[in-house]
């Protein structure tokens, strides 16, 4: 069976007419007697009634209508919303990520928006309590994050993207020697911090830092977007710990970026989306996310 000869059943049904039918689809009328022949074959049951004067729809044949129109509607649809993607005429796509996943996101719309301008974009930034629920809905095709805030989920496929570390972000006047500060610089300082509920496992890989230095800051101050955190510490706030490219983003010289002296600080990045997506403009996404794997665009810079 094939789309075809649905086409054709469809015709003679709504016409009652073989020659009818095979004008309308171009074929000749006994194309259409075979067609409907080897569609009776495979269901094993008549469609039509056939005499010299007139063309009856049995029982089975009205059965078979709905489900055939509903086939060639979708495929039809579907022929439909794929071509407009491809020629980038149409379509959506809909984008989460999490307040430090920023950069990698940024270079994939870069790349697609140019090769498909006008497919919609839709983009929401998850705080760590909506991710779980956001993951198992279907309202996203691609969620950028930490790996570590990804539940394991064999309905998933996840990519890593890239990888960086946790930096000290300072304003610029911060007085240190080198490029590096040690758990010693660090105690009395003030930390303006990525809230817990907006990003737990940035929070628990910045715990994991003071436990290492052996020591608790006196003064934590937290907030639930990084703008705010950047404010904070050009203010003369605090200091802050976030992802080193996050930092690499801010484009003022008011503040600037020290590594960790004596410890790893590794940050993993994937994205991830659902297998059973069958969403076209998702399809021509994942090629751009890939694409953007294997590249590496040092010249390229982002601004928050």
């Amino acid at each position: 069976m094939d789309h075809i000869q649905l086409k054709c059943f469809i015709s003679v049904a709504r016409t009652l007419s073989f020659s009818e039918a095979a004008r309308r689809n171009y074929v000749s009328q006994s194309t259409v007697s075979r067609y409907i022949r080897d569609l009776e074959k495979e269901f094993g049951v008549k469609l039509f009634e056939r005499t010299r004067r007139e063309v009856i729809l049995t029982n089975e044949g009205k059965l078979l209508l709905p489900y055939a129109q509903d086939i060639i509607d979708t495929l039809n649809k579907a022929t439909s919303v794929v071509s407009q993607l491809n020629s980038g005429s149409g379509g959506r796509l809909r984008l989460a990520y999490d307040a430090t996943s920023v950069e990698y996101p940024t270079r994939c719309l870069k790349s697609f928006t140019k090769l498909y301008p006008n497919i919609a974009i839709d983009m929401v930034c998850l705080s760590g309590s909506d991710i779980s629920s956001a993951i198992n809905s279907s309202e996203h095709d691609f969620f950028f994050m930490l790996r570590d805030m990804i539940p394991d989920s064999n309905n998933l496929n996840i990519e890593v993207t890239s990888k960086d570390k946790l930096s000290l972000l300072v304003p610029s006047r911060f007085e240190t020697v080198g490029n590096a500060v040690s758990g010693t610089e660090l105690k009395n300082q003030k930390f303006i911090l990525l809230s817990e509920a907006e990003s737990p496992i940035l929070y628990m890989e910045i715990m994991d830092i003071f436990r290492t230095f052996h020591f608790s800051p006196d003064s934590v101050t937290e907030f639930d977007d990084v703008r705010s955190i950047y404010m904070a510490v050009e203010a003369g706030m605090g200091v802050s710990i976030l992802p080193a490219q996050l930092i690499d983003g801010f484009s003022r010289k008011t503040v600037k970026k020290l590594e960790f002296r004596g410890i790893e600080t590794d940050l993993v990045y994937v994205a991830a989306w659902k297998k059973d997506n069958s969403n076209p403009a998702a399809h021509l996404f994942l090629n751009t996310i890939k694409d953007r794997i294997s590249v590496t665009d040092e010249d390229e810079e982002y601004v928050l």
